[in-house]
């Protein structure tokens, strides 16, 4: 039992490599996590790769994956774009990993991309994204702009918003996020002038005079902010804000990046009615999401050494992330193989029902999937206010936008 808890923490710091026998070898199959443990953007994929090593122990204790129990192999690129490809490199070439769980940011996810396409590998990104982009090697479990930004602008229309300040981190998935919804805005009649757009780089601290022109901005109460500001910028943003006098009332704020599990570090109680755009939240009633809530608690009592087990909760990147590896095991065992190109093509309409309702894998490599909007607590959890059921996922916006 001492050394099954040894091997248990050792491989969940990526840090177990190379003590296993062959015929243990033989028994399992190695899956990368590529998420960043070290940086600005640990705020948010610390939690990705805690749900992923829970979700390998539930796979692990029904069998593993045709056989195999699922052997993480985990790095952390440090929020460290050119990193990021560096260590996915190393997990394709040297550790031979089957399958690759990993990215948040859309800079690292272009970064690894050419790797992968390359090394033929396997990724599921589970983070939201810009779009316009599609890739044989990669299967995006996220949401795509159509299942997460246009619906969020769509509701604050249907609430008589008039004017629209974009306020994002400075790197490609907010500017070509909200290059379509300047694009989509101006199609609903919303005119320039109406339509402020600003960005700041990550880690940025001094949000005084951001916040203050939003101030002057939002004067009439007709304003709203859509923003894609990612890692742990959120906090001195949001803390400026609440500083300033604005509240969900006068200018209420909608995040595509803030979940949950980032709602952990910011002071909830001064946010409320603040409102979010995902394809789960962790207040849906369903019996999948109680038992994925129930399972997630008990796993981290006895959760590997470096896993933090205080006041944990869950969120959409960490549903799609379990999510896709529950597809890709079905794909796995559909194929019966682990090679990638029969598992890629295994893949394509694989159904899995998880805690945010059934999804559906398309040949565009996006899901089909249900999409809610929910206003925040004080509690820090989502009241869901809207829901959209089974929004299908279009990375190309040309397919989406009004013509």
């Amino acid at each position: 039992m001492k050394s099954l808890s040894i091997k248990k923490t050792l491989a969940a710091l990526g840090l177990g490599l190379g003590i296993l026998t062959t015929t243990q070898a033989q028994d399992t199959v190695k899956v990368g996590v590529l998420h960043s443990l070290s940086g600005t953007m640990a705020i948010s994929e610390t939690s990705l790769r805690d749900v992923l090593l829970f979700t390998f122990d539930e796979i692990n204790s029904h069998g593993g994956v045709m056989g195999k129990k699922i052997e993480p192999v985990i790095v952390d690129p440090a929020s460290n774009w050119p990193l990021f490809a560096e260590k996915a490199k190393q997990l394709l070439e040297q550790d031979k990993v089957a399958v690759v769980f990993g990215c948040w940011t859309s800079v690292s996810r272009k970064s690894v991309l050419p790797v992968f396409e390359k090394d033929n590998g396997l990724l599921f990104y589970p983070v939201q994204y810009e779009g316009e982009e599609l890739s044989k090697n990669i299967f995006y479990t996220a949401e795509a702009v159509n299942q997460q930004a246009i619906p969020a602008v769509d509701y604050m229309l249907g609430e008589g918003k008039k004017k629209f300040y974009l306020l994002g981190s400075d790197y490609v998935y907010p500017r070509t996020t909200n290059k379509i919804l300047k694009q989509y805005l101006k199609a609903k009649g919303i005119p320039d002038e109406d339509v402020m757009e600003e960005y700041t780089p990550f880690g940025h601290t001094d949000y005084q005079d951001i916040v203050a022109k939003i101030k002057k901005f939002s004067a009439g109460g007709k304003a709203t902010i859509i923003s894609t500001l990612n890692g742990d910028t959120n906090v001195p943003f949001f803390k400026e804000f609440a500083n300033a006098g604005l509240t969900s009332e006068n200018c209420p704020v909608v995040s595509f990046s803030i979940s949950e599990d980032e709602f952990r570090g910011l002071p909830a109680k001064a946010l409320v009615g603040h409102l979010g755009c995902w394809t789960y939240f962790m207040s849906i009633k369903t019996p999948e999401n109680a038992a994925f809530i129930k399972n997630w608690n008990t796993w981290l009592k006895d959760a590997p050494a470096g896993v933090d087990r205080k006041g944990r909760v869950t969120c959409s990147p960490m549903n799609l992330s379990r999510d896709g590896v529950y597809l890709w095991k079905q794909a796995v065992e559909k194929a019966k193989s682990f090679e990638v190109d029969k598992v890629r093509e295994a893949l394509i309409g694989e159904k899995f029902k998880g805690a945010g309702g059934e999804v559906t894998m398309q040949e565009n490599h996006h899901l089909i999937n249900n999409v809610y909007i929910g206003e925040t607590l004080a509690t820090g959890q989502f009241k869901i206010v809207k829901t959209l059921g089974k929004v299908a996922g279009e990375p190309f916006s040309e397919k989406f936008l009004p013509k």
